[in-house]
């Protein structure tokens, strides 16, 4: 923790003050929570920060897309539209935000919707002549106006939300004991050898942390990277490409192991903020570095950057969320909610 942070903790005491007042409100009823006729699973985190979100929504819609009409709701962190949109052939990222546009990008079968009124956004999407059997909500652990039939809390391994503090000494945009809302708590971007000791000391320590967890199912997942990288046109071997010659960039938060699976001897790697707006002066910055080399950027830079980079040149690396055990566990809860809940609508 920086000497700046420090300085600020009265400041993180006031904010979880605040916080824990909205909280016990919605608790209590004073302020209103909505509730809808359609199963909705919400997916966050306590924290703010690169905790998976998106691979995690992108897993449920693999896991419900073949047997039910599947939405996604996000607000569209920085997107240049306002209100509600429903993605359509017109639709780019500047409209959406790149996370809801390479969902519409990778997923035919499914809605996409923004809009930052999450309420207003389910109305609408409920509105629609083809209306969702479930709606999946993108980063709304905290939106308490609406009150999912489900909660998924993400949090990522070695910046566990049980070691942390609120904004601004921390990252936490809520007190700890939040996540007792959740239903499940997945330990996000975890080694993928991590061990069954280490496992359960993790587990006690949030069960000690937080004695509501005992109540809750508790999952741990790693990032699983493709074995290719894929242009508009092409697909590439990773193991073929190791040793040649290439740029890497990438704006997300928390880089670092996108740059280690690629990245080769003393090869360049360009990080941008997390949801990086790539200006003109990027553009040719990157156009004067990667020369005649290939660059590989992630997913969600790919939507972005798109068509605003030599498309010979450019390939993104897709990810994926895996569990490192019981993932079956994980999906029969999911599927059990899903289908009771359509059942009794």
């Amino acid at each position: 923790m920086n000497l700046l942070r420090k300085i600020l903790f009265p400041f993180a005491i006031l904010y979880g003050f605040i916080t824990n007042i909205r909280n016990f409100l919605f608790d209590k009823g004073i302020l209103k929570s909505y509730s809808f006729d359609v199963p909705i699973i919400a997916v966050g985190n306590l924290s703010v920060g690169g905790t998976g979100k998106t691979p995690q929504i992108e897993y449920l819609i693999r896991l419900l897309s073949s047997n039910y009409k599947v939405a996604t709701l996000s607000r569209g962190y920085k997107r240049q539209s306002k209100g509600f949109v429903l993605a359509d052939s017109t639709s780019n990222a500047e409209i959406l935000g790149d996370e809801p546009f390479q969902f519409y990008s990778k997923f035919k079968n499914i809605q996409v919707a923004v809009d930052a009124d999450r309420k207003n956004g389910i109305e609408q999407l409920l509105f629609q002549t083809n209306k969702p059997d479930i709606i999946l909500l993108d980063d709304a652990f905290q939106h308490r106006k609406v009150k999912a039939g489900f909660y998924i809390l993400l949090t990522s391994y070695g910046d566990l939300y049980s070691d942390d503090f609120m904004l601004p000494t921390g990252n936490l945009r809520e007190s700890r004991i939040g996540a007792k809302r959740a239903n499940i708590i997945v330990v996000t971007k975890c080694p993928a050898n991590l061990s069954v000791d280490e496992q359960n000391k993790i587990k006690r320590f949030l069960l000690r942390r937080n004695d509501k967890v005992k109540n809750q199912e508790l999952y741990f997942s790693y990032i699983d990277y493709d074995d290719s990288v894929y242009s508009e046109d092409k697909i590439l071997k990773v193991s073929e490409i190791k040793n040649v010659n290439k740029l890497l960039l990438a704006g997300i938060a928390k880089p670092e192991s996108f740059f280690g699976y690629l990245q080769h001897g003393n090869e360049e790697c360009l990080t941008y903020p997390d949801h990086h707006h790539f200006t003109e002066k990027d553009l040719l910055e990157i156009k004067n570095k990667s020369q005649n080399k290939i660059i590989i950027t992630t997913e969600k830079d790919f939507v972005r950057l798109k068509g605003s980079l030599p498309k010979e040149q450019l390939f993104y690396l897709p990810i994926r969320s895996s569990f490192l055990y019981a993932s079956e566990n994980f999906d029969k809860t999911i599927t059990n909610y899903v289908g009771t809940s359509t059942r009794n609508r």
